[in-house]
């Protein structure tokens, strides 16, 4: 494909051009870090809940994966995405350019917890955040930098992420987020230290009879009475297929099963 608003949308012998959703597409590189069941996740648990957003914001939006899937879901709404890497930065852009939404869309290079960033953006009805949730102290992490930047928290956690997020929500707004599932206590506490709300959570376990990886999150400013706690989500079956929840949450975004 052609270059468009100045940017290069040919693909590199390094990269791979992947279905994101029915009729939208992700520039990503053959290795390293690349879209992964957590941006799903989050796209699909954010385009579940009930309100409809005008402006949305991606936390730390990588390649731009999550934020274009639920602007995808969302064809009028404003998108800003925040992204520290320039490498994927520009990644992000050339998507956002891809998918035809430059009308719409931006990608900020910053850090999100750049507090006078955060502040400059004004206020969003939708906060998403997909954080790095393994402590660079507890193993060793990959060789690729980008890799390492989306897995590990090297510029922060959930924590930095609910910091940002209350300062980006609208009075009514909703944050839209994941984290680990140990210790289940310290999305919690990210959320209570910023005055943010826990309004949902649900587990992710990925295949039956496995302990869950990962929490889905929704917080906002104001409470709706106590937490709801959803049923687990289950992603694989014992022998490896996909449960029928999982293939749902696919189809809702169209994509084909022999995908991803």
């Amino acid at each position: 494909m052609a270059s468009h608003d100045g940017l290069d949308l040919l693909i590199r012998p390094d990269e791979q051009c992947v279905t994101l959703t029915r009729d939208n597409w992700l520039i990503q590189p053959l290795r390293g870090h690349r879209t992964s069941v957590d941006d799903m996740l989050v796209a699909h648990h954010a385009c579940r809940q009930r309100s409809v957003p005008r402006r949305v914001l991606d936390l730390g939006c990588g390649l731009g994966s999550v934020l274009l899937m639920v602007g995808w879901a969302h064809r009028g709404a404003t998108l800003v995405g925040v992204e520290a890497q320039p490498e994927h930065v520009a990644y992000a852009r050339r998507n956002v350019v891809l998918n035809g939404c430059q009308g719409r869309a931006r990608i900020e290079a910053g850090d999100l917890r750049d507090a006078a960033l955060i502040d400059s953006l004004s206020r969003f009805d939708l906060v998403l955040g997909t954080p790095p949730y393994f402590d660079p102290g507890a193993g060793t992490m990959c060789a690729d930098p980008l890799r390492a930047a989306a897995q590990w928290e090297l510029r922060g956690g959930i924590e930095d992420y609910a910091l940002a997020a209350a300062r980006a929500l609208s009075p009514e707004g909703l944050f839209v987020t994941c984290a680990s599932a140990e210790p289940p206590k310290r999305s919690i506490e990210a959320f209570d230290r910023a005055s943010l709300a826990l309004r949902s959570r649900r587990q992710v376990i990925p295949r039956r009879g496995k302990p869950p990886f990962l929490t889905l999150l929704v917080g906002a400013h104001t409470a709706s009475g106590s937490t709801v706690e959803e049923p687990p989500l289950v992603l694989r079956n014992l022998d490896g297929t996909r449960t029928r929840a999982h293939a749902e949450i696919r189809e809702w975004f169209g994509v084909p099963a022999s995908v991803r």
